[in-house]
């Protein structure tokens, strides 16, 4: 029950509508006011955010290309040892060696005398003065050469854009986001002021506990979903490219709304012992409905899972297990917070005192 001075205050505290309309218009413009600024500050670091959320795709690319060089180079030492020439004995070691050095084979086809042309430079390796040969040439005459180059300058690393607009409209994307990111606690603050004039103290009370520990566990779920599960992902998604033939060439655009999205689910799903807590306290569920129904909570924590998370079975498991966890912490949430639930929700307070 609220205490009397709370009612007091409260009382007090009481405006007309237009005297609400008119602070509720104040904390919307303060709160646009500090997105501004947050935006302004966005763009400043709007180029290095974008560089920034491509590291998982470019790690996931470079593992892709390595494991194709690493193919390809076996493929390579196969047909020199069918046609008798010497190879080592371990051809998967000697493949391997290949993509552990960053570098990506590549066939050329090259003119015969620009070939004799570049192996009499004085200098091993030295091409600059090796010009294309004046005189036309055949097909019959194009000697076929593997070349390497190091995969860090492979152009197949950056992710593209269909069109000029695109680049521009990330960069857009990216600086609105981090400055929302940056401007969220003025927002909150803001708007916390207009709602907390109606509130009674202990209600505003259980907002201090509670709002931290959601805050952490969304930032947990949102980490967890960049830092860790991108990896298995993309790894999945890549090999996935690989056994139909299709080499990958990502999108820029495509990626930045992935990399909202998927984190955004994951901080969400984190929410659960909160979600718990709240049905505990407004009677839907029991502490012993969520113990004895523990079993059947696991399947369907593993079944959203499954439809939330790409089709790989490690983004799955990533993000079922923490949650199995969250939920037996949902339970002792619910256990050990003040303000427990009546056992019996029929009973009235009367009752339960004269008891």
């Amino acid at each position: 029950m609220p205490d009397p001075s709370d009612e007091e205050q409260l009382e007090r505290s009481k405006m007309s509508f237009s005297d609400h309309l008119e602070e509720l218009r104040r904390a919307l413009f303060k709160s646009l006011a500090a997105l501004l600024v947050g935006s302004l500050l966005g763009f400043l670091v709007g180029w290095s955010v974008v560089d920034y959320i491509q590291t998982p795709i470019r790690h996931s690319l470079e593992t892709y290309f390595r494991r194709q060089a690493q193919h390809l180079q076996r493929e390579r030492l196969e047909e020199m040892r069918d046609a008798g020439e010497p190879v080592p004995e371990d051809l998967e070691a000697a493949a391997a060696e290949l993509a552990d050095q960053n570098l990506m084979p590549r066939t050329v086809y090259v003119p015969r005398s620009d070939l004799q042309r570049a192996l009499q430079q004085d200098e091993p390796g030295d091409d600059a003065n090796v010009e294309p040969s004046p005189t036309p040439f055949t097909v019959e005459e194009l000697i076929r050469l593997r070349v390497y180059e190091p995969l860090d300058e492979d152009s197949r690393l950056s992710l593209v854009g269909l069109n000029a607009l695109e680049p521009f409209m990330v960069y857009m994307k990216a600086s609105l986001v981090v400055g929302a990111l940056i401007a969220s606690p003025l927002i909150f603050y803001f708007i916390w002021q207009f709602v907390a004039a109606g509130l009674y103290r202990t209600e505003r009370k259980q907002v201090y506990v509670y709002l931290p520990i959601s805050l952490g566990l969304f930032l947990a779920g949102a980490a967890l979903a960049f830092f860790v599960v991108f990896d298995y992902v993309l790894d999945f998604l890549f090999w996935f490219n690989e056994q139909m033939g299709i080499t990958p060439t990502p999108r820029i655009s495509e990626w930045m709304s992935f990399v909202l999205l998927l984190p955004l689910g994951f901080g969400i799903s984190f929410q659960l012992p909160l979600v718990m807590l709240f049905l505990e306290r407004i009677g839907v569920f029991s502490i012993e409905n969520y113990v004895s129904k523990w079993r059947l909570a696991v399947v369907v924590i593993c079944t959203l899972s499954m439809f939330l998370t790409p089709a790989d079975p490690g983004s799955m498991i990533l993000m079922a297990v923490p949650l199995v966890f969250l939920y037996f912490g949902g339970i002792l949430l619910c256990r050990y917070m003040p303000g427990h639930a009546l056992e019996k929700r029929g009973a009235s307070p009367e009752k339960t005192s004269g008891s």
